[in-house]
């Protein structure tokens, strides 16, 4: 993944209500949802949706699949598992580093 990938996704995310359309699709796995789903889930009008949806699309996060009418969205698990490489390989320094199975860190 290239750094400016990274920036792009993590500026993505570093936004409150995008980390919840984000997290929602998570959830939802590989159905997905359609943004009538999500707005009412998560109480967000379709038009400020919209917006947070093209952001996370054009960061690569989530993909857009169209079936018959409706757009279905899904998060990008190869995209988040590459973005989770990058920092954990980056996370010391170009050092090895060991993540604690009780702890949410790593350790140099």
């Amino acid at each position: 993944m290239e750094e400016q990938d990274v920036v792009r996704s993590l500026a993505a995310l570093a936004q409150a209500a995008r980390l919840q359309v984000f997290r929602a699709l998570v959830i939802a796995g590989p159905r997905g949802m359609t943004p009538s789903v999500m707005a009412e889930g998560l109480g967000t009008p379709a038009n400020t949706l919209s917006f947070h949806l093209k952001e996370l699309l054009n960061a690569g996060l989530v993909t857009q699949e169209r079936q018959g009418r409706n757009l279905i969205y899904r998060a990008s698990f190869e995209h988040m598992n590459a973005l989770l490489g990058y920092l954990t390989e980056n996370c010391c320094q170009g050092e090895a580093c060991a993540v604690d199975a009780s702890s949410t860190s790593c350790s140099c």
